[in-house]
Protein backbone atom coordinates (compact mmCIF):
# COMPACT_ATOMS: atom_id res chain seq x y z
CA UNK A 1 0.00 0.00 0.00
CA UNK A 2 1.48 3.65 -0.89
CA UNK A 3 2.87 5.41 2.30
CA UNK A 4 2.81 8.59 1.48
CA UNK A 5 4.95 11.91 4.00
CA UNK A 6 2.51 14.93 4.52
CA UNK A 7 3.73 18.31 6.42
CA UNK A 8 1.56 18.60 9.45
CA UNK A 9 0.98 22.37 9.13
CA UNK A 10 0.37 22.26 5.02
CA UNK A 11 -2.46 19.59 5.75
CA UNK A 12 -4.20 21.81 8.51
CA UNK A 13 -4.04 24.71 5.87
CA UNK A 14 -5.38 22.79 3.13
CA UNK A 15 -8.23 20.81 5.70
CA UNK A 16 -9.52 24.73 6.28
CA UNK A 17 -9.70 23.42 10.19
CA UNK A 18 -7.20 22.23 13.11
CA UNK A 19 -6.09 18.79 13.10
CA UNK A 20 -6.46 16.54 16.01
CA UNK A 21 -2.79 16.62 17.76
CA UNK A 22 -3.29 13.08 19.19
CA UNK A 23 -2.49 9.84 17.32
CA UNK A 24 -5.20 8.29 18.34
CA UNK A 25 -7.79 10.83 17.14
CA UNK A 26 -5.62 11.75 13.84
CA UNK A 27 -5.87 8.20 13.26
CA UNK A 28 -9.52 7.70 13.28
CA UNK A 29 -10.04 11.01 11.10
CA UNK A 30 -7.58 9.86 8.68
CA UNK A 31 -9.96 6.11 8.50
CA UNK A 32 -12.35 7.83 6.32
CA UNK A 33 -9.91 7.88 2.95
CA UNK A 34 -8.64 4.63 4.54
CA UNK A 35 -5.47 6.08 5.76
CA UNK A 36 -3.10 4.67 8.96
CA UNK A 37 -1.00 6.94 10.62
CA UNK A 38 2.52 5.23 10.54
CA UNK A 39 4.54 8.19 12.01
CA UNK A 40 4.07 11.54 13.46
CA UNK A 41 7.21 13.43 14.53
CA UNK A 42 9.43 16.98 13.02
CA UNK A 43 5.83 18.00 12.30
CA UNK A 44 5.99 14.96 9.18
CA UNK A 45 3.65 12.28 9.38
CA UNK A 46 3.68 9.39 7.35
CA UNK A 47 0.50 7.45 6.66
CA UNK A 48 -0.17 4.44 4.54
CA UNK A 49 -3.01 4.51 2.46
CA UNK A 50 -5.27 1.51 2.86
CA UNK A 51 -6.22 1.90 -0.96
CA UNK A 52 -4.33 1.31 -3.81
CA UNK A 53 -6.94 1.88 -6.79
CA UNK A 54 -7.26 5.57 -5.48
CA UNK A 55 -4.37 7.63 -6.70
CA UNK A 56 -6.21 10.88 -5.97
CA UNK A 57 -5.41 10.21 -2.08
CA UNK A 58 -1.75 9.60 -2.71
CA UNK A 59 -0.98 13.12 -1.94
CA UNK A 60 -1.56 15.64 0.32
CA UNK A 61 -4.34 17.76 -1.19
CA UNK A 62 -6.21 14.91 -2.72
CA UNK A 63 -6.42 13.48 0.69
CA UNK A 64 -7.88 16.95 2.38
CA UNK A 65 -10.19 17.11 -0.43
CA UNK A 66 -11.63 13.62 0.35
CA UNK A 67 -11.45 13.92 4.28
CA UNK A 68 -12.95 17.79 4.16
CA UNK A 69 -16.54 15.92 3.28
CA UNK A 70 -16.42 13.57 5.74
CA UNK A 71 -15.82 16.33 8.22
CA UNK A 72 -18.58 18.47 7.36
CA UNK A 73 -16.07 21.27 5.58
CA UNK A 74 -17.18 21.29 2.71
CA UNK A 75 -19.64 18.28 0.98
CA UNK A 76 -21.39 17.88 -2.25
CA UNK A 77 -19.02 17.62 -5.44
CA UNK A 78 -15.70 19.20 -5.83
CA UNK A 79 -16.38 20.97 -9.29
CA UNK A 80 -13.07 21.77 -11.37
CA UNK A 81 -13.43 23.12 -14.54
CA UNK A 82 -11.48 24.91 -17.50
CA UNK A 83 -11.01 28.45 -17.37
CA UNK A 84 -10.13 28.91 -20.65
CA UNK A 85 -7.40 27.63 -23.73
CA UNK A 86 -3.82 28.21 -22.81
CA UNK A 87 -3.45 28.67 -26.90
CA UNK A 88 -0.73 26.24 -26.35
CA UNK A 89 0.15 23.46 -29.12
CA UNK A 90 1.32 19.90 -29.13
CA UNK A 91 2.72 18.03 -32.15
CA UNK A 92 3.49 14.37 -31.76
CA UNK A 93 5.99 12.72 -34.10
CA UNK A 94 4.56 9.45 -35.78
CA UNK A 95 7.78 7.66 -34.72
CA UNK A 96 6.23 8.05 -31.41
CA UNK A 97 3.57 5.55 -32.08
CA UNK A 98 5.90 2.61 -31.57
CA UNK A 99 7.80 3.70 -28.44
CA UNK A 100 5.60 6.18 -26.28
CA UNK A 101 2.74 7.35 -28.44
CA UNK A 102 0.69 9.59 -25.42
CA UNK A 103 0.77 13.08 -24.41
CA UNK A 104 -1.41 15.13 -22.35
CA UNK A 105 -0.75 18.91 -20.70
CA UNK A 106 -1.98 21.33 -19.10
CA UNK A 107 -1.26 24.77 -17.78
CA UNK A 108 -2.10 25.91 -14.16
CA UNK A 109 -1.85 29.23 -13.86
CA UNK A 110 -1.24 31.49 -10.54
CA UNK A 111 -0.99 29.09 -8.31
CA UNK A 112 0.76 29.86 -4.70
CA UNK A 113 4.16 27.32 -4.02
CA UNK A 114 5.90 27.50 -1.38
CA UNK A 115 8.94 25.15 -0.30
CA UNK A 116 6.73 22.79 1.59
CA UNK A 117 3.96 22.78 -1.60
CA UNK A 118 6.75 22.18 -4.01
CA UNK A 119 7.80 19.26 -1.62
CA UNK A 120 4.56 17.99 -1.86
CA UNK A 121 3.93 18.08 -5.00
CA UNK A 122 7.36 16.55 -6.06
CA UNK A 123 5.75 13.66 -3.64
CA UNK A 124 2.60 13.07 -5.39
CA UNK A 125 4.70 13.20 -8.77
CA UNK A 126 6.56 10.50 -7.39
CA UNK A 127 4.27 8.56 -6.16
CA UNK A 128 2.37 8.56 -9.22
CA UNK A 129 5.35 7.69 -11.64
CA UNK A 130 6.32 4.44 -8.98
CA UNK A 131 3.03 3.29 -8.40
CA UNK A 132 0.60 4.33 -10.81
CA UNK A 133 2.84 4.50 -13.83
CA UNK A 134 4.25 1.77 -13.06
CA UNK A 135 7.87 3.32 -12.35
CA UNK A 136 7.53 5.59 -15.29
CA UNK A 137 6.99 2.81 -18.06
CA UNK A 138 3.53 3.48 -17.94
CA UNK A 139 3.47 7.13 -17.52
CA UNK A 140 5.55 9.56 -16.15
CA UNK A 141 5.30 12.83 -15.27
CA UNK A 142 6.88 16.27 -16.18
CA UNK A 143 6.43 19.64 -14.37
CA UNK A 144 7.63 23.19 -16.05
CA UNK A 145 7.85 27.00 -15.54
CA UNK A 146 5.31 27.98 -18.01
CA UNK A 147 6.67 31.76 -18.30
CA UNK A 148 9.83 30.32 -19.68
CA UNK A 149 8.60 27.96 -22.72
CA UNK A 150 7.47 29.58 -26.24
CA UNK A 151 4.84 27.41 -27.72
CA UNK A 152 4.14 25.83 -29.99
CA UNK A 153 5.64 22.65 -28.35
CA UNK A 154 6.95 19.25 -30.03
CA UNK A 155 6.76 16.17 -28.67
CA UNK A 156 9.35 14.11 -31.01
CA UNK A 157 12.19 11.84 -31.11
CA UNK A 158 16.06 12.10 -31.77
CA UNK A 159 19.01 9.86 -32.43
CA UNK A 160 20.69 9.07 -28.78
CA UNK A 161 23.80 11.52 -29.40
CA UNK A 162 21.80 14.05 -31.47
CA UNK A 163 20.47 16.46 -29.09
CA UNK A 164 21.77 17.67 -25.61
CA UNK A 165 21.13 19.67 -22.76
CA UNK A 166 21.41 20.41 -18.96
CA UNK A 167 19.35 17.63 -17.04
CA UNK A 168 18.04 18.27 -14.06
CA UNK A 169 20.34 18.71 -10.61
CA UNK A 170 23.39 18.65 -12.80
CA UNK A 171 25.57 21.81 -14.24
CA UNK A 172 26.91 20.14 -17.45
CA UNK A 173 25.58 19.28 -20.83
CA UNK A 174 24.53 15.98 -21.68
CA UNK A 175 23.64 13.66 -24.61
CA UNK A 176 20.70 11.78 -24.16
CA UNK A 177 23.02 8.83 -24.50
CA UNK A 178 25.10 10.65 -21.77
CA UNK A 179 22.46 11.21 -19.65
CA UNK A 180 21.63 7.29 -19.52
CA UNK A 181 25.22 6.55 -18.54
CA UNK A 182 25.89 9.59 -16.09
CA UNK A 183 22.62 10.91 -14.53
CA UNK A 184 20.74 8.64 -11.70
CA UNK A 185 18.11 8.68 -12.99
CA UNK A 186 19.07 7.79 -16.65
CA UNK A 187 20.79 4.88 -14.62
CA UNK A 188 17.25 3.72 -13.07
CA UNK A 189 14.98 4.32 -15.86
CA UNK A 190 17.11 4.17 -18.84
CA UNK A 191 16.12 0.59 -19.37
CA UNK A 192 12.96 2.36 -20.41
CA UNK A 193 13.90 3.63 -24.26
CA UNK A 194 17.01 1.91 -24.50
CA UNK A 195 15.70 -0.43 -27.24
CA UNK A 196 14.88 1.78 -29.56
CA UNK A 197 16.52 3.64 -32.50
CA UNK A 198 15.33 6.77 -32.16
CA UNK A 199 14.40 8.12 -28.32
CA UNK A 200 11.58 10.66 -27.22
CA UNK A 201 12.26 14.23 -26.61
CA UNK A 202 9.86 17.00 -25.68
CA UNK A 203 10.57 21.01 -27.02
CA UNK A 204 9.80 24.21 -27.81
CA UNK A 205 9.46 26.35 -30.83
CA UNK A 206 12.99 27.57 -29.68
CA UNK A 207 14.20 24.33 -29.60
CA UNK A 208 14.90 24.57 -25.65
CA UNK A 209 14.91 21.25 -24.43
CA UNK A 210 11.70 20.96 -21.40
CA UNK A 211 12.45 16.75 -21.27
CA UNK A 212 13.63 13.86 -22.30
CA UNK A 213 10.71 11.58 -21.41
CA UNK A 214 10.59 9.44 -19.01
CA UNK A 215 13.81 9.67 -17.73
CA UNK A 216 14.90 13.52 -16.48
CA UNK A 217 13.99 17.38 -17.11
CA UNK A 218 15.88 20.14 -18.07
CA UNK A 219 17.47 21.66 -15.32
CA UNK A 220 16.33 25.20 -16.45
CA UNK A 221 12.71 24.83 -17.57
CA UNK A 222 11.90 21.83 -15.06
CA UNK A 223 12.54 23.51 -12.05
CA UNK A 224 10.20 25.02 -10.25
CA UNK A 225 10.46 27.44 -7.22
CA UNK A 226 8.85 29.51 -4.98
CA UNK A 227 8.34 31.96 -7.50
CA UNK A 228 7.06 29.96 -10.22
CA UNK A 229 2.90 31.32 -10.88
CA UNK A 230 2.39 29.26 -13.90
CA UNK A 231 3.05 26.01 -14.33
CA UNK A 232 3.37 23.31 -17.26
CA UNK A 233 2.33 19.71 -16.51
CA UNK A 234 3.15 17.51 -18.98
CA UNK A 235 2.37 13.59 -18.81
CA UNK A 236 3.63 10.95 -21.33
CA UNK A 237 2.82 7.26 -21.88
CA UNK A 238 2.02 4.42 -23.46
CA UNK A 239 -1.70 3.83 -22.13
CA UNK A 240 -3.90 6.94 -22.57
CA UNK A 241 -6.40 6.61 -20.31
CA UNK A 242 -3.87 6.51 -17.85
CA UNK A 243 -1.99 8.96 -19.09
CA UNK A 244 -5.17 11.35 -18.68
CA UNK A 245 -6.04 10.23 -15.31
CA UNK A 246 -1.99 10.95 -14.41
CA UNK A 247 -2.47 14.62 -15.58
CA UNK A 248 -5.94 15.30 -13.73
CA UNK A 249 -4.17 13.90 -10.30
CA UNK A 250 -1.42 16.63 -10.81
CA UNK A 251 -3.66 19.24 -12.06
CA UNK A 252 -6.31 18.96 -8.97
CA UNK A 253 -3.57 18.90 -6.50
CA UNK A 254 -1.97 22.75 -8.20
CA UNK A 255 -5.64 23.75 -8.52
CA UNK A 256 -6.31 23.19 -4.82
CA UNK A 257 -3.53 25.53 -4.35
CA UNK A 258 -5.36 28.43 -5.65
CA UNK A 259 -4.24 27.82 -9.42
CA UNK A 260 -6.14 28.44 -12.53
CA UNK A 261 -6.74 25.39 -14.94
CA UNK A 262 -5.99 26.22 -19.08
CA UNK A 263 -6.41 23.29 -21.85
CA UNK A 264 -3.82 22.09 -24.31
CA UNK A 265 -4.32 20.76 -27.67
CA UNK A 266 -2.30 18.01 -28.88
CA UNK A 267 -2.05 16.84 -32.92
CA UNK A 268 -1.87 13.50 -33.32
CA UNK A 269 -0.30 11.84 -36.51
CA UNK A 270 -2.01 8.41 -35.42
CA UNK A 271 -5.08 7.29 -33.73
CA UNK A 272 -8.67 7.31 -34.13
CA UNK A 273 -8.66 11.16 -32.04
CA UNK A 274 -6.42 13.00 -33.97
CA UNK A 275 -6.92 16.24 -32.08
CA UNK A 276 -7.00 15.76 -28.02
CA UNK A 277 -7.74 18.49 -25.85
CA UNK A 278 -6.71 17.99 -22.38
CA UNK A 279 -7.27 17.82 -19.40
CA UNK A 280 -10.38 15.79 -19.61
CA UNK A 281 -12.61 17.31 -16.85
CA UNK A 282 -15.85 15.32 -17.74
CA UNK A 283 -18.07 13.92 -14.77
CA UNK A 284 -19.74 10.80 -14.70
CA UNK A 285 -23.29 9.88 -13.62
CA UNK A 286 -24.30 6.74 -12.21
CA UNK A 287 -27.72 5.38 -10.90
CA UNK A 288 -27.67 4.13 -7.28
CA UNK A 289 -30.71 1.52 -6.50
CA UNK A 290 -31.84 2.65 -3.17
CA UNK A 291 -32.96 -1.05 -2.74
CA UNK A 292 -29.62 -2.39 -3.43
CA UNK A 293 -27.57 0.00 -1.13
CA UNK A 294 -30.04 -1.19 1.78
CA UNK A 295 -29.40 -4.82 1.63
CA UNK A 296 -26.27 -4.32 0.94
CA UNK A 297 -25.47 -2.27 4.18
CA UNK A 298 -28.44 -3.97 5.94
CA UNK A 299 -29.78 -0.24 6.47
CA UNK A 300 -32.93 1.48 6.22
CA UNK A 301 -32.07 4.67 4.50
CA UNK A 302 -34.87 7.04 2.56
CA UNK A 303 -33.09 8.84 -0.64
CA UNK A 304 -32.61 12.36 1.26
CA UNK A 305 -30.33 10.36 4.01
CA UNK A 306 -28.47 8.58 1.45
CA UNK A 307 -28.35 11.76 -0.91
CA UNK A 308 -26.43 13.11 2.16
CA UNK A 309 -24.18 10.48 3.26
CA UNK A 310 -23.13 10.87 -0.95
CA UNK A 311 -22.20 13.95 -0.39
CA UNK A 312 -20.14 13.56 2.55
CA UNK A 313 -18.13 11.16 0.13
CA UNK A 314 -18.01 14.12 -2.25
CA UNK A 315 -20.01 12.68 -4.62
CA UNK A 316 -22.93 15.19 -6.36
CA UNK A 317 -26.77 13.51 -5.98
CA UNK A 318 -28.41 14.88 -9.43
CA UNK A 319 -31.51 13.62 -9.12
CA UNK A 320 -33.23 12.09 -5.95
CA UNK A 321 -36.31 9.88 -6.89
CA UNK A 322 -37.71 7.27 -4.25
CA UNK A 323 -35.92 4.42 -5.50
CA UNK A 324 -32.98 5.88 -7.20
CA UNK A 325 -30.92 8.23 -7.03
CA UNK A 326 -28.69 10.12 -9.83
CA UNK A 327 -24.79 10.20 -8.30
CA UNK A 328 -22.43 12.43 -10.14
CA UNK A 329 -18.79 10.95 -10.07
CA UNK A 330 -16.41 13.38 -9.71
CA UNK A 331 -13.44 13.40 -12.41
CA UNK A 332 -10.78 12.28 -9.85
CA UNK A 333 -12.52 9.44 -8.49
CA UNK A 334 -11.10 6.40 -11.57
CA UNK A 335 -11.88 3.45 -9.09
CA UNK A 336 -15.35 3.53 -9.52
CA UNK A 337 -16.24 1.10 -11.60
CA UNK A 338 -19.48 -0.55 -10.13
CA UNK A 339 -22.47 0.42 -7.80
CA UNK A 340 -20.88 -1.42 -4.93
CA UNK A 341 -17.83 1.25 -5.00
CA UNK A 342 -20.39 3.81 -3.98
CA UNK A 343 -22.21 1.84 -1.81
CA UNK A 344 -18.53 1.41 -0.18
CA UNK A 345 -18.32 5.31 0.46
CA UNK A 346 -21.88 5.24 1.85
CA UNK A 347 -21.07 2.97 4.59
CA UNK A 348 -17.87 4.89 5.31
CA UNK A 349 -19.75 8.13 5.94
CA UNK A 350 -22.73 6.64 7.44
CA UNK A 351 -19.68 4.95 9.55
CA UNK A 352 -19.06 1.44 9.87
CA UNK A 353 -19.06 0.92 13.93
CA UNK A 354 -22.38 2.29 13.94
CA UNK A 355 -24.01 -0.47 11.65
CA UNK A 356 -25.26 -3.10 13.99
CA UNK A 357 -24.56 -7.08 13.09
CA UNK A 358 -28.03 -8.74 11.93
CA UNK A 359 -27.11 -12.64 12.61
CA UNK A 360 -28.75 -14.83 10.12
CA UNK A 361 -31.19 -16.92 12.12
CA UNK A 362 -31.41 -20.02 9.88
CA UNK A 363 -29.34 -22.66 10.83
CA UNK A 364 -27.10 -24.01 8.18
CA UNK A 365 -24.98 -27.43 7.44
CA UNK A 366 -22.18 -27.25 5.38
CA UNK A 367 -20.99 -29.68 2.72
CA UNK A 368 -19.05 -29.55 -0.20
CA UNK A 369 -20.52 -28.62 -3.17
CA UNK A 370 -21.21 -31.12 -6.00
CA UNK A 371 -19.35 -29.73 -8.76
CA UNK A 372 -16.63 -29.35 -6.28
CA UNK A 373 -16.75 -33.39 -5.56
CA UNK A 374 -16.90 -34.02 -9.28
CA UNK A 375 -13.15 -31.97 -9.64
CA UNK A 376 -12.12 -34.07 -6.70
CA UNK A 377 -12.85 -37.09 -8.75
CA UNK A 378 -11.00 -35.84 -11.45
CA UNK A 379 -7.98 -35.12 -9.19
CA UNK A 380 -7.88 -38.16 -7.64
CA UNK A 381 -7.92 -40.32 -11.05
CA UNK A 382 -5.03 -38.32 -12.59
CA UNK A 383 -3.18 -38.65 -9.15
CA UNK A 384 -3.84 -42.15 -9.68
CA UNK A 385 -2.36 -42.20 -13.13
CA UNK A 386 0.84 -41.07 -11.93
CA UNK A 387 0.14 -37.39 -12.35
CA UNK A 388 1.37 -34.60 -10.40
CA UNK A 389 -1.40 -31.51 -9.32
CA UNK A 390 0.42 -28.11 -9.65
CA UNK A 391 -1.74 -24.80 -8.56
CA UNK A 392 -0.63 -21.71 -10.57
CA UNK A 393 -2.07 -17.91 -10.92
CA UNK A 394 -5.14 -16.85 -12.20
CA UNK A 395 -3.35 -13.52 -13.32
CA UNK A 396 -0.84 -13.81 -16.31
CA UNK A 397 -0.81 -11.63 -19.31
CA UNK A 398 -1.36 -11.57 -23.16
CA UNK A 399 2.44 -12.91 -23.93
CA UNK A 400 1.55 -15.48 -22.19
CA UNK A 401 -1.82 -16.89 -23.14
CA UNK A 402 -1.13 -15.96 -26.83
CA UNK A 403 2.50 -14.81 -28.26
CA UNK A 404 4.20 -17.88 -26.97
CA UNK A 405 1.24 -20.31 -27.93
CA UNK A 406 1.75 -19.36 -31.20
CA UNK A 407 -2.05 -17.66 -31.24
CA UNK A 408 -3.58 -14.02 -32.48
CA UNK A 409 -4.14 -11.64 -29.69
CA UNK A 410 -7.25 -13.20 -28.48
CA UNK A 411 -10.45 -11.89 -25.98
CA UNK A 412 -9.33 -12.04 -22.62
CA UNK A 413 -9.99 -9.87 -19.04
CA UNK A 414 -7.80 -7.37 -18.27
CA UNK A 415 -6.94 -5.24 -15.15
CA UNK A 416 -8.08 -2.20 -14.84
CA UNK A 417 -4.89 -1.28 -12.76
CA UNK A 418 -2.84 -3.70 -12.88
CA UNK A 419 0.06 -4.12 -9.93
CA UNK A 420 2.48 -5.70 -12.12
CA UNK A 421 3.67 -5.88 -15.45
CA UNK A 422 3.55 -9.89 -15.73
CA UNK A 423 -0.29 -10.29 -14.32
CA UNK A 424 -2.33 -7.89 -16.36
CA UNK A 425 -5.29 -10.26 -17.18
CA UNK A 426 -7.05 -13.05 -16.10
CA UNK A 427 -6.04 -16.28 -17.95
CA UNK A 428 -8.77 -17.62 -20.42
CA UNK A 429 -7.12 -21.47 -20.41
CA UNK A 430 -4.49 -23.28 -18.47
CA UNK A 431 -2.24 -24.47 -20.58
CA UNK A 432 -0.11 -21.84 -20.80
CA UNK A 433 0.03 -21.86 -16.90
CA UNK A 434 1.35 -25.39 -17.22
CA UNK A 435 3.90 -24.73 -19.68
CA UNK A 436 5.35 -21.61 -17.84
CA UNK A 437 5.58 -24.10 -15.15
CA UNK A 438 7.55 -26.96 -16.80
CA UNK A 439 9.79 -24.20 -18.10
CA UNK A 440 10.44 -22.55 -14.36
CA UNK A 441 11.37 -26.22 -13.85
CA UNK A 442 13.59 -27.81 -16.38
CA UNK A 443 16.26 -28.50 -13.71
CA UNK A 444 13.62 -31.31 -12.76
CA UNK A 445 14.51 -34.98 -13.80
CA UNK A 446 12.38 -35.95 -16.48
CA UNK A 447 9.74 -37.36 -17.42
CA UNK A 448 7.35 -34.90 -16.12
CA UNK A 449 3.54 -35.24 -15.70
CA UNK A 450 1.73 -32.06 -14.21
CA UNK A 451 -2.27 -31.21 -14.71
CA UNK A 452 -4.44 -28.57 -12.77
CA UNK A 453 -8.29 -28.39 -12.14
CA UNK A 454 -8.78 -24.94 -11.90
CA UNK A 455 -10.56 -21.48 -13.25
CA UNK A 456 -10.42 -19.70 -16.46
CA UNK A 457 -12.13 -17.02 -16.64
CA UNK A 458 -13.94 -15.42 -19.67
CA UNK A 459 -15.85 -12.04 -20.88
CA UNK A 460 -19.85 -12.72 -20.95
CA UNK A 461 -21.73 -9.51 -21.31
CA UNK A 462 -25.01 -11.47 -19.94
CA UNK A 463 -23.29 -11.61 -16.55
CA UNK A 464 -23.46 -8.66 -14.31
CA UNK A 465 -19.40 -8.46 -13.70
CA UNK A 466 -19.04 -9.20 -17.64
CA UNK A 467 -17.15 -12.34 -16.61
CA UNK A 468 -17.53 -16.05 -16.45
CA UNK A 469 -15.80 -18.64 -14.54
CA UNK A 470 -15.32 -22.08 -16.04
CA UNK A 471 -13.75 -25.14 -14.35
CA UNK A 472 -11.26 -26.85 -16.49
CA UNK A 473 -8.22 -29.78 -16.06
CA UNK A 474 -5.26 -29.10 -18.25
CA UNK A 475 -2.78 -32.03 -18.79
CA UNK A 476 0.77 -32.09 -19.78
CA UNK A 477 3.65 -34.80 -20.10
CA UNK A 478 7.36 -33.84 -21.13
CA UNK A 479 9.81 -36.17 -21.72
CA UNK A 480 11.97 -37.77 -24.95
CA UNK A 481 9.34 -39.45 -26.14
CA UNK A 482 5.83 -37.86 -25.10
CA UNK A 483 3.69 -38.16 -28.20
CA UNK A 484 0.27 -37.73 -28.77
CA UNK A 485 -0.65 -41.50 -27.70
CA UNK A 486 0.40 -40.95 -24.74
CA UNK A 487 -1.92 -38.44 -23.84
CA UNK A 488 -4.75 -40.08 -25.31
CA UNK A 489 -4.03 -42.92 -23.63
CA UNK A 490 -4.45 -40.61 -20.49
CA UNK A 491 -7.44 -38.91 -21.62
CA UNK A 492 -9.39 -42.58 -22.18
CA UNK A 493 -8.25 -44.04 -18.61
CA UNK A 494 -9.79 -40.27 -17.25
CA UNK A 495 -13.28 -41.14 -18.95
CA UNK A 496 -12.99 -44.57 -18.64
CA UNK A 497 -12.91 -43.62 -14.58
CA UNK A 498 -15.45 -41.31 -15.40
CA UNK A 499 -17.78 -43.71 -16.71
CA UNK A 500 -17.97 -41.60 -19.60
CA UNK A 501 -17.61 -42.23 -23.70
CA UNK A 502 -15.52 -39.47 -25.38
CA UNK A 503 -14.86 -39.14 -29.20
CA UNK A 504 -11.81 -37.69 -31.01
CA UNK A 505 -12.14 -35.81 -34.40
CA UNK A 506 -9.06 -33.63 -36.45
CA UNK A 507 -8.96 -30.54 -35.56
CA UNK A 508 -6.49 -27.60 -36.02
CA UNK A 509 -4.82 -25.81 -33.25
CA UNK A 510 -1.68 -23.02 -33.39
CA UNK A 511 -0.23 -24.20 -30.43
CA UNK A 512 -0.42 -27.99 -31.66
CA UNK A 513 1.36 -29.73 -34.42
CA UNK A 514 -1.13 -29.97 -37.97
CA UNK A 515 -1.65 -33.65 -38.09
CA UNK A 516 -1.41 -34.26 -34.57
CA UNK A 517 -4.07 -32.45 -32.84
CA UNK A 518 -7.64 -33.41 -32.83
CA UNK A 519 -10.71 -32.02 -30.56
CA UNK A 520 -12.52 -34.30 -27.83
CA UNK A 521 -15.73 -34.64 -28.07
CA UNK A 522 -18.60 -36.38 -25.27
CA UNK A 523 -22.29 -36.86 -26.99
CA UNK A 524 -20.91 -35.19 -30.07
CA UNK A 525 -20.37 -32.28 -28.56
CA UNK A 526 -16.69 -30.55 -28.35
CA UNK A 527 -15.26 -30.20 -24.55
CA UNK A 528 -11.61 -29.95 -25.28
CA UNK A 529 -8.63 -30.35 -27.54
CA UNK A 530 -5.79 -32.62 -27.49
CA UNK A 531 -2.26 -33.17 -29.46
CA UNK A 532 1.56 -32.35 -29.39
CA UNK A 533 2.87 -29.33 -28.44
CA UNK A 534 4.46 -26.96 -31.53
CA UNK A 535 8.16 -26.98 -31.23
CA UNK A 536 7.40 -22.74 -32.27
CA UNK A 537 5.89 -23.04 -28.63
CA UNK A 538 8.37 -25.18 -27.03
CA UNK A 539 11.17 -22.90 -28.33
CA UNK A 540 9.21 -19.59 -26.89
CA UNK A 541 9.32 -21.52 -23.30
CA UNK A 542 13.02 -22.46 -23.91
CA UNK A 543 11.91 -26.25 -23.62
CA UNK A 544 13.70 -29.03 -25.15
CA UNK A 545 11.73 -31.96 -24.57
CA UNK A 546 8.49 -33.03 -26.85
CA UNK A 547 5.68 -32.63 -24.82
CA UNK A 548 2.09 -33.87 -25.68
CA UNK A 549 -0.99 -31.92 -23.83
CA UNK A 550 -5.15 -31.99 -23.45
CA UNK A 551 -7.34 -28.92 -21.68
CA UNK A 552 -10.66 -30.11 -21.65
CA UNK A 553 -13.91 -28.30 -20.13
CA UNK A 554 -15.24 -29.79 -16.77
CA UNK A 555 -18.25 -27.87 -16.60
CA UNK A 556 -19.78 -29.61 -19.97
CA UNK A 557 -19.03 -32.70 -18.82
CA UNK A 558 -21.06 -32.10 -15.56
CA UNK A 559 -23.94 -30.29 -17.33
Amino acid sequence: MPTIEVDYEDFQKLLGIKVPESPEELDETLSYAKGELKLLNDEKMHIEIGDSNRPDLWGVEGLARALRGYLGVETGLKEYAVTAESGVEIHVDPKLEKIRPYIACAVVKNVQLSDVAIKAIMHLQDKLDQTYGRNRKRTSIGLYNFNMITPPLRYGVAKPKEVSFVPLEFAERLTLEEILEKHPKGVEYGHIVRGYEHWPIFMDSKSQVLSFPPIINSNDLGRLTGATRDVLIEVTGTVHETVLNTLNAVVFALADRGGAIYSVKVHYPYGEKREVVTPKLEAQTMRLDLKYLNEVLGLKLKPKEAAELLKKARYGVVKSGKNTLTVKIPCYRVDIMHPIDVVEDVAIAYGYNTIKPNWRQLPTVGGIASEQEFCNVVRGIMVGLSFQEVLTYTLTNPENLFTKMNMKQGKRVELFNPQMVTMTCLRSWLLPNLLEFLSRNVHVEYPQRIFEVGYAVVPDSGRENQTRDVEKLACITAHPNASFTEAKAVLDALFLNLGKQIELEEGNHPSFIEGRVGNVLVEGKPIGFIGEVHPQVLEAWKLENPTAAFEIDLEKIMR
